[in-house]
Protein backbone atom coordinates (compact mmCIF):
# COMPACT_ATOMS: atom_id res chain seq x y z
CA UNK A 1 0.00 0.00 0.00
CA UNK A 2 1.36 3.50 -0.83
CA UNK A 3 2.49 5.74 2.01
CA UNK A 4 -0.05 7.91 3.82
CA UNK A 5 0.79 11.60 3.29
CA UNK A 6 1.42 13.68 6.41
CA UNK A 7 2.16 16.99 4.65
CA UNK A 8 0.03 18.03 1.66
CA UNK A 9 0.50 21.03 -0.63
CA UNK A 10 -2.43 22.70 -2.41
CA UNK A 11 -1.93 24.47 -5.75
CA UNK A 12 -4.84 26.23 -7.47
CA UNK A 13 -5.40 27.75 -10.87
CA UNK A 14 -5.14 31.50 -10.50
CA UNK A 15 -8.35 33.45 -10.91
CA UNK A 16 -10.66 30.48 -10.25
CA UNK A 17 -12.67 31.29 -7.13
CA UNK A 18 -14.34 27.88 -7.13
CA UNK A 19 -10.93 26.19 -7.09
CA UNK A 20 -9.90 28.32 -4.09
CA UNK A 21 -13.14 27.45 -2.29
CA UNK A 22 -12.61 23.74 -2.86
CA UNK A 23 -9.00 24.07 -1.70
CA UNK A 24 -10.24 25.58 1.58
CA UNK A 25 -12.65 22.66 2.05
CA UNK A 26 -9.91 20.13 1.30
CA UNK A 27 -7.57 21.89 3.73
CA UNK A 28 -10.17 21.65 6.49
CA UNK A 29 -10.70 17.94 5.77
CA UNK A 30 -6.94 17.30 5.82
CA UNK A 31 -6.34 19.18 9.06
CA UNK A 32 -9.14 17.23 10.74
CA UNK A 33 -7.08 14.12 10.00
CA UNK A 34 -3.88 15.59 11.41
CA UNK A 35 -2.32 16.42 8.05
CA UNK A 36 -0.15 19.54 7.69
CA UNK A 37 -1.35 21.77 4.83
CA UNK A 38 0.91 23.96 2.68
CA UNK A 39 -0.48 26.61 0.32
CA UNK A 40 0.81 29.32 -1.99
CA UNK A 41 0.57 32.98 -0.96
CA UNK A 42 -2.78 33.42 -2.74
CA UNK A 43 -4.38 30.95 -0.31
CA UNK A 44 -2.62 32.18 2.83
CA UNK A 45 -5.99 33.07 4.39
CA UNK A 46 -7.02 29.41 4.73
CA UNK A 47 -7.16 28.69 8.48
CA UNK A 48 -4.30 26.55 9.75
CA UNK A 49 -2.47 26.39 6.41
CA UNK A 50 1.17 27.38 6.09
CA UNK A 51 2.11 29.62 3.16
CA UNK A 52 5.17 28.87 1.04
CA UNK A 53 6.25 29.20 -2.58
CA UNK A 54 5.75 26.35 -5.02
CA UNK A 55 9.41 25.32 -5.00
CA UNK A 56 9.39 25.06 -1.20
CA UNK A 57 6.13 23.12 -1.31
CA UNK A 58 7.56 20.55 -3.70
CA UNK A 59 10.50 19.98 -1.36
CA UNK A 60 8.42 19.65 1.82
CA UNK A 61 5.17 17.93 0.80
CA UNK A 62 4.40 14.20 0.71
CA UNK A 63 1.59 14.92 -1.75
CA UNK A 64 0.55 17.87 -3.88
CA UNK A 65 -3.09 18.41 -4.84
CA UNK A 66 -3.45 20.54 -7.98
CA UNK A 67 -6.83 22.20 -8.55
CA UNK A 68 -6.80 23.50 -12.11
CA UNK A 69 -6.20 22.31 -15.64
CA UNK A 70 -3.37 20.32 -17.17
CA UNK A 71 -1.34 23.52 -17.48
CA UNK A 72 -1.45 24.10 -13.73
CA UNK A 73 -0.30 20.54 -13.15
CA UNK A 74 2.50 20.84 -15.70
CA UNK A 75 3.82 23.96 -13.97
CA UNK A 76 4.08 21.99 -10.74
CA UNK A 77 5.48 18.84 -12.35
CA UNK A 78 8.50 20.67 -13.80
CA UNK A 79 9.66 21.49 -10.25
CA UNK A 80 9.49 17.96 -8.87
CA UNK A 81 12.93 16.76 -10.02
CA UNK A 82 14.26 13.71 -8.18
CA UNK A 83 11.79 13.78 -5.25
CA UNK A 84 8.95 12.04 -7.10
CA UNK A 85 6.38 13.70 -4.85
CA UNK A 86 2.94 12.36 -5.90
CA UNK A 87 0.55 14.79 -7.62
CA UNK A 88 -3.24 14.47 -7.48
CA UNK A 89 -4.97 16.50 -10.20
CA UNK A 90 -8.47 17.95 -9.71
CA UNK A 91 -9.81 19.17 -13.06
CA UNK A 92 -10.86 22.82 -13.30
CA UNK A 93 -9.59 23.23 -16.86
CA UNK A 94 -10.60 21.91 -20.28
CA UNK A 95 -9.84 18.38 -21.47
CA UNK A 96 -7.98 17.32 -18.35
CA UNK A 97 -5.84 14.42 -19.58
CA UNK A 98 -3.63 14.75 -16.48
CA UNK A 99 -6.13 16.21 -13.98
CA UNK A 100 -8.71 13.50 -14.41
CA UNK A 101 -10.53 13.76 -11.03
CA UNK A 102 -13.63 15.96 -11.30
CA UNK A 103 -14.36 18.67 -8.74
CA UNK A 104 -17.38 16.70 -7.58
CA UNK A 105 -15.23 13.66 -6.81
CA UNK A 106 -12.42 15.63 -5.20
CA UNK A 107 -13.25 15.08 -1.53
CA UNK A 108 -13.68 11.35 -2.01
CA UNK A 109 -10.38 11.15 -3.89
CA UNK A 110 -8.57 13.05 -1.12
CA UNK A 111 -10.07 10.72 1.50
CA UNK A 112 -8.84 7.67 -0.41
CA UNK A 113 -5.34 9.09 -0.76
CA UNK A 114 -5.08 9.97 2.93
CA UNK A 115 -6.20 6.40 3.70
CA UNK A 116 -3.44 5.06 1.41
CA UNK A 117 -5.96 3.75 -1.13
CA UNK A 118 -4.34 4.90 -4.37
CA UNK A 119 -1.84 3.96 -7.04
CA UNK A 120 0.96 5.89 -8.71
CA UNK A 121 1.19 6.35 -12.47
CA UNK A 122 4.87 7.17 -13.08
CA UNK A 123 5.25 9.27 -16.23
CA UNK A 124 8.50 9.66 -18.16
CA UNK A 125 9.97 13.14 -18.60
CA UNK A 126 12.55 14.71 -20.91
CA UNK A 127 15.67 16.58 -19.87
CA UNK A 128 16.21 19.59 -22.12
CA UNK A 129 19.23 21.86 -22.36
CA UNK A 130 20.36 24.64 -24.66
CA UNK A 131 24.03 24.75 -25.69
CA UNK A 132 25.54 28.00 -26.92
CA UNK A 133 29.18 27.87 -27.92
CA UNK A 134 29.44 24.52 -26.14
CA UNK A 135 28.17 25.96 -22.83
CA UNK A 136 24.81 25.15 -21.24
CA UNK A 137 22.77 28.36 -21.06
CA UNK A 138 19.40 26.86 -20.07
CA UNK A 139 18.14 23.53 -18.76
CA UNK A 140 14.80 22.12 -17.65
CA UNK A 141 12.65 19.01 -17.36
CA UNK A 142 9.38 18.61 -19.25
CA UNK A 143 6.47 16.22 -18.87
CA UNK A 144 4.76 17.00 -22.18
CA UNK A 145 7.09 18.48 -24.76
CA UNK A 146 9.86 20.80 -25.84
CA UNK A 147 8.99 22.89 -28.90
CA UNK A 148 11.29 24.92 -31.14
CA UNK A 149 9.12 27.45 -32.94
CA UNK A 150 9.57 30.57 -35.03
CA UNK A 151 7.73 33.79 -34.32
CA UNK A 152 4.60 34.69 -36.28
CA UNK A 153 6.47 36.95 -38.71
CA UNK A 154 9.63 34.88 -39.15
CA UNK A 155 10.49 32.87 -42.24
CA UNK A 156 10.84 29.08 -42.27
CA UNK A 157 13.72 27.99 -40.05
CA UNK A 158 16.32 25.28 -40.64
CA UNK A 159 16.66 22.69 -37.88
CA UNK A 160 19.66 20.40 -38.36
CA UNK A 161 18.68 17.28 -36.44
CA UNK A 162 20.71 14.25 -35.35
CA UNK A 163 19.79 11.15 -33.37
CA UNK A 164 22.44 9.45 -31.19
CA UNK A 165 25.10 11.39 -33.08
CA UNK A 166 23.87 10.30 -36.52
CA UNK A 167 22.58 12.93 -38.93
CA UNK A 168 18.82 12.62 -39.51
CA UNK A 169 17.79 15.55 -41.70
CA UNK A 170 17.27 19.29 -41.90
CA UNK A 171 13.72 20.17 -41.00
CA UNK A 172 12.75 23.22 -43.03
CA UNK A 173 9.64 24.08 -41.09
CA UNK A 174 7.88 26.44 -38.73
CA UNK A 175 9.27 24.38 -35.89
CA UNK A 176 9.76 20.98 -34.29
CA UNK A 177 8.03 19.25 -31.37
CA UNK A 178 9.86 16.69 -29.22
CA UNK A 179 7.31 14.98 -26.99
CA UNK A 180 6.89 12.27 -24.39
CA UNK A 181 4.05 9.72 -24.62
CA UNK A 182 2.19 11.93 -22.12
CA UNK A 183 2.64 14.85 -24.52
CA UNK A 184 1.38 12.84 -27.49
CA UNK A 185 -2.15 14.14 -26.82
CA UNK A 186 -0.98 17.76 -26.64
CA UNK A 187 0.68 19.90 -29.35
CA UNK A 188 2.13 16.86 -31.09
CA UNK A 189 -1.37 15.55 -31.80
CA UNK A 190 -2.30 18.84 -33.48
CA UNK A 191 0.79 18.51 -35.68
CA UNK A 192 -0.28 15.06 -36.88
CA UNK A 193 1.63 12.97 -34.37
CA UNK A 194 0.35 9.61 -33.08
CA UNK A 195 -1.39 9.01 -29.78
CA UNK A 196 0.91 6.91 -27.60
CA UNK A 197 -0.07 5.22 -24.35
CA UNK A 198 1.92 6.62 -21.40
CA UNK A 199 3.56 3.30 -20.55
CA UNK A 200 5.20 2.95 -23.99
CA UNK A 201 8.90 3.87 -23.93
CA UNK A 202 9.27 6.23 -26.90
CA UNK A 203 10.08 9.82 -27.81
CA UNK A 204 8.16 11.60 -30.56
CA UNK A 205 9.42 14.05 -33.21
CA UNK A 206 6.74 16.07 -34.99
CA UNK A 207 7.68 18.84 -37.43
CA UNK A 208 5.38 21.86 -37.52
CA UNK A 209 4.25 22.72 -41.07
CA UNK A 210 7.31 21.24 -42.81
CA UNK A 211 8.17 22.57 -46.26
CA UNK A 212 8.79 18.99 -47.40
CA UNK A 213 5.51 17.11 -47.06
CA UNK A 214 7.26 13.73 -46.73
CA UNK A 215 8.77 14.79 -43.41
CA UNK A 216 6.25 13.10 -41.16
CA UNK A 217 6.17 12.56 -37.37
CA UNK A 218 8.76 10.06 -36.21
CA UNK A 219 8.71 7.66 -33.25
CA UNK A 220 12.08 7.02 -31.58
CA UNK A 221 13.15 4.75 -28.72
CA UNK A 222 13.21 6.69 -25.47
CA UNK A 223 16.95 6.02 -25.20
CA UNK A 224 17.56 8.35 -28.16
CA UNK A 225 19.63 11.51 -27.77
CA UNK A 226 18.05 14.21 -29.93
CA UNK A 227 20.20 17.19 -30.94
CA UNK A 228 18.78 20.05 -32.97
CA UNK A 229 20.98 22.88 -34.24
CA UNK A 230 19.18 26.07 -35.20
CA UNK A 231 20.10 27.82 -38.45
CA UNK A 232 18.03 30.97 -38.53
CA UNK A 233 20.00 34.20 -38.55
CA UNK A 234 18.15 37.43 -37.76
CA UNK A 235 14.96 35.59 -36.80
CA UNK A 236 13.03 35.27 -33.58
CA UNK A 237 12.94 31.64 -32.47
CA UNK A 238 11.79 30.32 -29.11
CA UNK A 239 12.21 27.03 -27.25
CA UNK A 240 8.98 26.46 -25.31
CA UNK A 241 8.88 24.05 -22.37
CA UNK A 242 5.51 22.39 -21.74
CA UNK A 243 3.89 25.37 -23.45
CA UNK A 244 4.70 27.58 -20.45
CA UNK A 245 8.34 28.64 -20.25
CA UNK A 246 10.15 30.24 -23.16
CA UNK A 247 13.89 30.35 -23.92
CA UNK A 248 14.95 32.67 -26.79
CA UNK A 249 17.29 30.87 -29.19
CA UNK A 250 20.10 32.26 -31.30
CA UNK A 251 21.51 31.14 -34.62
CA UNK A 252 23.84 28.21 -33.98
CA UNK A 253 22.27 27.18 -30.66
CA UNK A 254 21.95 23.44 -30.06
CA UNK A 255 18.96 22.00 -28.21
CA UNK A 256 19.74 18.61 -26.70
CA UNK A 257 16.87 16.43 -25.48
CA UNK A 258 17.21 13.09 -23.68
CA UNK A 259 15.07 10.97 -21.41
CA UNK A 260 15.32 12.28 -17.87
CA UNK A 261 16.17 9.93 -14.99
CA UNK A 262 13.29 11.54 -13.08
CA UNK A 263 9.60 10.74 -13.41
CA UNK A 264 6.38 12.51 -12.46
CA UNK A 265 4.18 10.39 -10.19
CA UNK A 266 0.48 11.03 -10.85
CA UNK A 267 -1.99 9.77 -8.27
CA UNK A 268 -4.73 7.45 -9.52
CA UNK A 269 -7.64 6.73 -7.18
CA UNK A 270 -9.92 4.88 -9.61
CA UNK A 271 -9.76 2.12 -12.16
CA UNK A 272 -10.23 4.20 -15.31
CA UNK A 273 -8.06 2.81 -18.12
CA UNK A 274 -6.07 4.74 -20.70
CA UNK A 275 -8.54 3.67 -23.40
CA UNK A 276 -11.50 4.85 -21.33
CA UNK A 277 -9.78 8.21 -20.83
CA UNK A 278 -9.19 8.60 -24.57
CA UNK A 279 -12.79 7.70 -25.42
CA UNK A 280 -14.12 10.19 -22.90
CA UNK A 281 -11.79 13.11 -23.58
CA UNK A 282 -11.71 12.80 -27.39
CA UNK A 283 -15.36 11.75 -27.78
CA UNK A 284 -14.56 8.69 -29.82
CA UNK A 285 -17.62 6.89 -31.16
CA UNK A 286 -19.91 9.88 -30.72
CA UNK A 287 -21.83 11.49 -33.55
Amino acid sequence: MPATPRTVGLVTKRGRAEAADLAAAIAERLRSRGVTVLVEAELAGIPGARATDKAGMVQAADLIVVLGGDGTLLGTARLVGPREVPILGINFGGLGFLTEVSAGDAMGAVDRVVAGDYALDRRATLAVRVLRGGETVAASQVLNDAVINKSALARIIDLHTSIDGEYLCVYKADGLIVATPTGSTAYSLSAGGPIVLPAVGVTLLAPICPHTLTQRPLVLPDSAVVRVELRASDQEVLLTLDGQEGVPLQDGDVVEIVKSPHVVALVRTGTRSAFSLLRGKLHWGER
